[in-house]
């Protein structure tokens, strides 16, 4: 009854069977390994290295992809593995020295990962590859050993991958794209037909809507593990970003559509064409994404927006007393969502690996893709050598504490000073508070572990007995261990080494108090570094980096006022944008894997973040289609332009003083549908004698009510009606 409730209680935290299925792959390559090098070869220093390579690459590297994928990842990592060891084998005759290189190291490796998310995967690992070469006895003449050990089992580890019962292969970042631009064209379709038969019901649209924001809130960073996220310093990482920020802005400016949907039907609406054009973009968008799919066409959409161009109105006829503004407000937010669609299809062949010639570059949004991987991945890694950086902070926590354990291994000469460093690789966390949580089980179960394999030393002498018992042990440390909880783990992890390191260097019972008291110190030194360097992780980071976003997307909005009034253009404004996003999104994507503070806890970082986001990528656009200086011989409009950026200004700072210090936000700009709002301009419309300055205006316009929308979902009016315009309810 015990057993069968046992795995009962096994199956349902492991749906699929992934983890023991990952479990028995490592234990037959572990055990393979070890028997090989160990009885085959008689080298304890082989097998040793053999099994520590298992156990790194195997368990503590998160490797994102296929089967295939993460055996490629393995493979190509080995010249890292390699030269980790033998510089770990070379310090290690002195502990300053290995402590000196475990600071460097420990930093290096782990900031590398800034620019790549599978290096972040691989950092553990290649830490514990330094770490248990840089420990005595001082053997140079050994290396070629280590490095057989050590690619012996990466080798078999990567042909396991493949072969040994693979893992399903994960939804990719790509496939929930694909997913999204579904769920868009459809609310698209819906949103046209809404657009020509207003009286038709809205029952098919609403829950296309629905599913659309569904789909789409599934490509948030956060919400993504940090290895299967595109965050990566390369073109298709950010291509793939880029779609996404599209997506949400064509959702908002459908809403918009609806929101401006004329009373009576108009069969022959320009609007709605387009609309229609759009979705077909997307769904091809969509389906580009996949393996060996056809590159995307722009031309269907591009002269769909040629004739929406052409049939712009200003007025009814040539009566420019009385234009048509609710067409005028149609016609601008269908072009407006247009030009979103067509960024995403340039980011979708920027994704998929294509050149893009340069007006397909949109000015400074695709200007990365000019430029090698190495260009980009030292601008992030440059983006990320600043105070406020969240990667920079754990970095040096995580090398400091390392290396202050590996000086303390050898001051105090302990035997497996190794268990040290690891101790304090397992419990220290990005914040204090997931550090002081993640003590208690290593202690907890590194007791019951040391107090059971010290029993079974005292019983048990024969080192034959935990050679026939090791691939049970490793099953339970790799699988039964992992689904149990913490506590469990330890306790099993810590019996496995026992079981190990009684057949390699037989020490008796002593060796499960040495592994007490060797993690008893490792988690000590966590928890001090934890608690003395930047303690509360990306919380107070997070709210840092998003009032300095706040704060320079408030100054581009002014600066794209400016312009399109004469002034030059804002690319310097865009590039301060972009420089402060890099910081807060990876401040918000460390943010999800903490528990949040009080303060943090209080507030919408979706809605907040989704201010910011949307600002340079519809700047952009605005200004491909509003050049610099088209407004500027209508001086009129603009004490009328300045007042509603100025308002946004305090909008958005306002929302910054809130993040940073929790005090309640001021009176947030109040959204307008685009009738209402064109109506304090409307005694304008007549007094210039060209039709593209209309549309300018319009445009203009329209993009600073989005925005102050987009203000108003963070903090809707107080007694008002909640913001529905580009927000799932």
């Amino acid at each position: 009854m015990l057993g069968t409730s046992l795995l009962g209680r096994l199956r349902s935290r492991d749906p699929g069977d992934a983890v023991l299925r990952r479990a028995a792959r490592l234990t037959l390559v572990a055990s393979a390994v070890f028997y090989a090098c160990r009885y085959g070869a008689g080298s304890p220093m082989l097998a040793t290295y053999g099994l520590f390579g298992v156990v790194a690459a195997g368990s503590f590297a998160q490797l994102p992809g296929p089967a295939p994928q993460r055996a490629r990842i393995l493979v190509t990592s080995l010249p890292a593995v390699w030269a980790l060891i033998a510089v770990g084998s070379l310090l290690a005759w002195s502990t300053w020295t290995a402590a000196g290189g475990m600071l460097v190291i420990g930093f290096v490796v782990a900031f590398a990962g800034v620019g790549n998310p599978r290096l972040v995967g691989l950092a553990s690992a290649f830490q514990l590859f330094y770490i248990l070469a840089s420990f005595p006895p001082y053997q140079p003449n050994t290396l070629p050993e280590r490095l057989a050990g050590v690619t012996l089992a990466v080798v078999l580890l990567a042909v396991a991958e493949v072969f040994l019962w693979p893992d399903p292969v994960p939804v990719t970042y790509r496939q929930r794209l694909t997913e999204a631009t579904g769920g868009v064209a459809a609310f698209l379709d819906a949103t046209a037909t809404m657009l020509t038969d207003p009286r038709g019901g809205h029952g098919g649209r609403d829950t296309r809507r629905e599913r659309a924001y569904d789909t789409v809130a599934g490509l948030a960073l956060g919400l993504n593990p940090t290895a299967w996220a595109p965050t990566a310093a390369g073109a298709r990482d950010r291509a793939l970003r880029i779609c996404a920020a599209a997506l949400r802005e064509v959702l908002a400016e459908a809403d918009r559509l609806a929101a401006d949907a004329p009373p009576e039907p108009i069969p022959d609406l320009a609007a709605a064409r387009l609309l229609t054009s759009c979705a077909e973009t997307i769904r091809a968008a969509g389906r580009s994404l996949a393996p060996g799919a056809q590159p995307i066409d722009l031309g269907d959409l591009d002269a769909a927006i040629g004739r929406a161009e052409r049939a712009y109105p200003v007025g009814e006829g040539d009566d420019r007393d009385a234009p048509d503004v609710p067409r005028l407000c149609r016609d601008a937010t269908a072009l407006a969502l247009a030009d979103q669609v067509r960024v995403l299809a340039v980011g979708v062949r920027v994704a998929n690996g294509s050149r893009l010639d340069g007006e397909d570059v949109y000015s400074g949004l695709f200007e990365y893709a000019r430029h090698g991987p190495w260009t980009l991945y030292w601008r992030q890694f440059r983006s990320h050598l600043a105070p406020r950086s969240v990667h920079l902070h754990s970095s040096l926590r995580l090398a400091v504490a390392l290396a202050v354990a590996r000086v303390a291994a050898g001051v105090f000469q302990l035997t497996h000073g190794f268990w040290v460093l690891l101790a304090t690789l397992t419990v220290l966390h990005t914040s204090a508070a997931e550090t002081r949580t993640a003590l208690r089980p290593a202690v907890l179960g590194t007791i019951a572990g040391a107090v059971v394999s010290g029993g079974l030393m005292l019983v048990v002498q024969e080192p034959i007995v935990y050679a026939i018992a090791l691939p049970f042990t490793l099953m339970l440390a790799f699988g039964v261990g992992r689904l149990l909880g913490p506590v469990w783990q330890q306790a099993l992890f810590t019996v496995l080494l026992t079981f190990v390191f009684a057949q390699l260097a037989p020490e008796g019972w002593r060796l499960a108090e040495a592994r007490l008291v060797d993690v008893v110190l490792g988690a000590v030194i966590g928890v001090v570094a934890g608690v003395a360097m930047w303690p509360r992780g990306a919380s107070r980071e997070l709210r840092r980096n998003a009032a300095r976003y706040l704060e320079a997307t408030a100054d581009a909005v002014e600066q794209t006022v400016r312009a399109v009034l004469g002034g030059p253009r804002p690319d310097q404004a865009f590039e301060r944008v972009r420089r402060s996003t890099v910081l807060v999104d990876s401040s918000y994507c460390q943010y999800h894997s903490e528990r949040p503070d009080p303060p943090s806890r209080r507030v919408d970082w979706d809605a907040v973040l989704a201010t910011g986001h949307r600002v340079v990528p519809a700047a952009e656009s605005l200004l491909r289609r509003n050049p610099p200086g088209c407004l500027a011989g209508w001086p009129a409009v603009a004490p009328l332009l300045r007042d509603s950026a100025g308002q946004l200004r305090g909008g958005y700072d306002d929302l910054a003083d809130e993040v940073v210090h929790g005090r309640p936000a001021g009176p947030v700009p109040a959204p307008a549908d685009c009738v209402d709002e064109l109506d304090r301009i409307r005694p304008l419309l007549g007094e210039v004698g060209s039709q593209s300055s209309v549309r300018h205006l319009v445009e203009v316009d329209r993009w600073l009510a989005g925005l102050a929308d987009s203000l108003a979902r963070v903090h809707p009016p107080a007694g008002g009606e909640p913001v529905s315009r580009g927000r799932r309810q």
